[in-house]
């Protein structure tokens, strides 16, 4: 089972659905991938970042839980591809530019080590992973640097928007990645970066689910010929083993009476309907599971459709209720 694909501003196909490396374990990530290779991913969405400033030190256990797996991804894709389970060219990797890498002159040394990182020589799509710029920190040092400087205080950077995107344009020129894009930009700052863009951004990667569904954000971007991803389309499902109040105070999509309801009437899961929701109005997500059935559920969310008062029920559902927020630290 393979996902149907969408056309990228860029020229370049990208999978609707693929399979997102946030919060897989280091020890196990080879193997994930692989298996999902197996399984039919062919898209895989990973990052150097950290989530939160204070994760490390309020979660050590689950320091290394987040990204900071693209050595381990990069095995898993190497594996697949020696055993002839896929090729380079059938997949599409993505990766992220973290925050402590905005200076123009930091953006292509940090791409770069992260190529080596994976085992390759390009990206399909290199991202901007929040238009935050923070204080440089050595990879030498620390490295995935998370939000702080030293380990405790979050020391922000000089970089404009406008010099790391312009940096971000010269990887495209470089064949460092084929297409570039935005993750966590709200609307002005996609309307102020189109005004000086080179190259418009191929994505825009949003926390996306019912209870946050801006649809304001998305209708913008998709105009502007930008691909939508959501990531964390389970809504508080994704935060609670970050022990996140926010999230364990709200009500599990999965077990909402509207989505169990839509779910059971087309004989489908309730994260099938939930990926269905996003990926019928031309939304890419990008779940994960270590489970081998969810694994091929998650893949298989094009092959039925929602009825448009299924969609709009769904939709309905919307509380404009934000997990991923670097403002909110303090709820971990």
């Amino acid at each position: 089972m393979a996902s149907p694909a969408v056309k990228l501003n860029s020229g370049h196909e990208m999978p609707l659905v693929g399979f997102g490396l946030w919060k897989v374990n280091n020890d196990t990530c080879a193997d994930t991938v692989y298996n999902a290779i197996k399984t039919g991913y062919r898209l895989f969405d990973g990052a150097c970042g950290k989530f939160a400033p204070t994760l490390s030190s309020v979660l050590p256990k689950l320091t290394g839980a987040d990204y900071g797996n693209e050595v381990e991804a990069g095995q898993g894709v190497a594996r697949a591809i020696k055993e002839k389970v896929v090729t380079r060219d059938e997949l599409f990797i993505v990766s992220k530019l973290w925050n402590s890498f905005h200076d123009r002159d930091r953006v292509e040394p940090i791409c770069k080590k992260q190529l080596k990182d994976w085992g390759i020589d390009h990206f399909d799509l290199y991202i901007v992973h929040f238009p935050i710029s923070l204080k440089y920190v050595d990879p030498s040092e620390r490295y995935p640097p998370g939000f702080t400087y030293d380990g405790k205080n979050v020391v922000p950077g000089k970089a404009t928007i406008q010099e790391t995107w312009t940096a971000m344009e010269s990887l495209v020129e470089k064949g460092l990645t084929k297409s570039i894009g935005i993750s966590n930009f709200n609307g002005q700052l996609i309307m102020d970066l189109l005004r000086y863009a080179k190259i418009t951004p191929a994505t825009l990667q949003i926390e996306h689910h019912p209870y946050l569904t801006q649809e304001g954000l998305v209708k913008l971007a998709q105009e502007n010929g930008m691909r939508v991803t959501a990531y964390s389309s389970f809504g508080p499902q994704s935060f609670l083993e970050l022990e996140m109040q926010r999230a364990k105070d709200t009500a599990l999509l999965f077990d909402n009476q509207t989505v169990k309801s839509i779910a059971s009437k087309h004989d489908k899961t309730p994260a099938q309907v939930l990926l269905r929701w996003a990926t019928q109005r031309n939304i890419a997500v990008i779940p994960k599971s270590n489970n081998q059935s969810r694994l091929q559920q998650n893949l298989d969310v094009t092959s039925f459709e929602l009825s448009k008062g299924e969609l709009d029920e769904i939709s309905g559902l919307n509380r404009s209720l934000r997990f991923n927020d670097p403002l909110n630290v303090s709820e971990l």
